[in-house]
């Protein structure tokens, strides 16, 4: 079998589900790694302590906004130079997000230590956890550079058809961070700050990883100082083709600060249970995000080879599959509600607030999967805009004026809900959108 029979002539069931397993995969294992700290701060029973994690969350999304930036432009220019057989430039491309990562990471580093006191006090930290996510925050500070380098490589690796070699060094980060947690939070009794070095070191260790592969392994990559170049063009290439990416997850930070910020003014305990629930929901959404993102190549080559008819089928069967997963995983977490919030902690002040949470956020579950596949099929038709639109509504410029309403109107049992209904209009707003797209596409 080579790429052109899977991509133009496999049955469409065989070929989506060859293309989307190793994605869904790849979600999954981002999923454990970012349910790890939670999971395991929560296995000391302190609420206040998983409160801590939680209000700390917004910094690792902004590590990740210019670790995607730096790797999904990198992967772009990599690309791109790959296949014009540029063999320098694919060079200038790995050590250009190399110290650009490195770069950035010692200067958030920096920030974080210098002014951790009003940057913990804007997130919402108050004299109970204050000191706790001091201790997480100063740990993850000097992670920085080793973090945000490590996430931007393996888009890197990857665009060179290591796919095999990128996922390892996920893997090594995520392994080594499930294998320190509990030994750092519970047998050395770190808490909070156990898990923020037991993070760090597992992207050490990973950052170790793509160094051994740049250094001796890969064929055209390398991480060089003389290979970096500050020129203005490659700058800007790399940094443009991964913003659109680094502004979703700005947002996501921002509109997750602002939601623990209302939280807070409830107490620590709806902090705790939200910081657990979003880490449990990642599961119903990023099985469905992996599965639609997984056959993007599918439908681009399609669209590009002018089969509408095959196009359409690959996005009809991926949203029946999508409709399936999501409702199955939906009623799964209904049903076993209350374990799985005590799987991460056993309080049952934030239990309580945690099923009523967890419960909110599942109302867009069964078909998040549909929001996610048109806006794959709206990249996949050339029309990245509206596909942009939908994300950027969906990540904060809708979720962040929703959520002051409704806590404006309901209180605490209207902000929970601020994301499922963001999710619900989002949904609606891609079904509408894509209709209208499709429209010439299936004339």
């Amino acid at each position: 079998m080579n790429d052109n029979e899977l991509m133009k002539s496999m049955p469409i069931p065989r070929a989506v589900a060859k293309m989307a397993i190793p994605s869904i995969i790849s979600s999954l294992v981002t999923v454990v790694y970012n349910m790890a700290d939670t999971f395991f701060v929560g296995q000391t029973g302190d609420p206040l302590q998983v409160a801590a994690v939680s209000l700390t969350n917004p910094i690792f999304i902004l590590f990740m906004a210019f670790a995607n930036m730096f790797g999904m432009g990198g992967s772009a220019a990599a690309s791109i130079a790959m296949g014009e057989n540029n063999k320098t430039r694919m060079k200038q491309v790995s050590s250009f997000i190399t110290y650009a990562s490195l770069g950035v990471g010692i200067l958030f580093a920096a920030l974080l230590v210098l002014f951790m006191q009003p940057i913990l006090n804007i997130f919402g930290a108050n004299t109970e956890t204050y000191d706790l996510a001091k201790g997480y925050v100063f740990h993850i500070s000097y992670g920085a550079p080793f973090i945000i380098w490590s996430a931007a490589a393996s888009f890197v690796v990857r665009s060179e058809g290591s796919s095999r070699e990128a996922m390892i060094g996920s893997m090594i980060g995520t392994i080594v961070n499930i294998i320190l947690d509990p030994f750092m939070i519970s047998v050395l009794h770190m808490g909070a700050a156990g898990a923020a070095i037991a993070t760090t070191l597992g992207n050490i260790m990973a950052s170790v990883y793509y160094l051994w592969y740049f250094m001796k392994k890969s064929p055209n990559f390398s991480i060089l100082p003389k290979y970096f170049s500050p020129e203005n063009r490659l700058a800007f290439m790399i940094c443009s083709c991964g913003f659109p990416t680094a502004i979703f997850s700005v947002l996501m930070s921002l509109s997750t600060i602002i939601l623990n910020q209302i939280l807070v003014a409830y107490g620590n305990a709806p902090v705790a249970a939200i910081g657990i629930v979003f880490k449990a929901n990642m599961f119903i959404t990023f099985l469905q995000m992996g599965l639609a993102n997984g056959v993007q190549p599918l439908l681009g080559y399609n669209f590009g080879s002018g089969d509408t008819k095959r196009f359409r089928s690959v996005e009809s069967y991926t949203k029946k599959c999508c409709l399936i997963v999501g409702v199955l995983a939906t009623a799964l977490y209904f049903i076993f509600r209350r374990p799985i919030i005590r799987m991460f902690i056993n309080d049952e002040e934030v239990i309580r607030y945690g099923i009523k949470m967890l419960i909110a956020y599942m109302i867009s579950g069964p078909f998040i999967g549909i929001l996610f596949t048109n806006m794959n099929c709206m990249q996949s038709a050339g029309k990245a805009l509206p596909a942009t639109i939908i994300s950027v509504l969906r990540q904060g410029v809708l979720l962040i004026p929703v959520l002051y309403l409704l806590n404006a109107l309901f209180g605490l049992n209207g902000v929970i809900y601020g994301q499922a209904l963001t999710d619900c209009i989002t949904v609606l707003l891609s079904i509408v959108f894509w209709r209208k797209l499709s429209h010439n596409l299936y004339a």
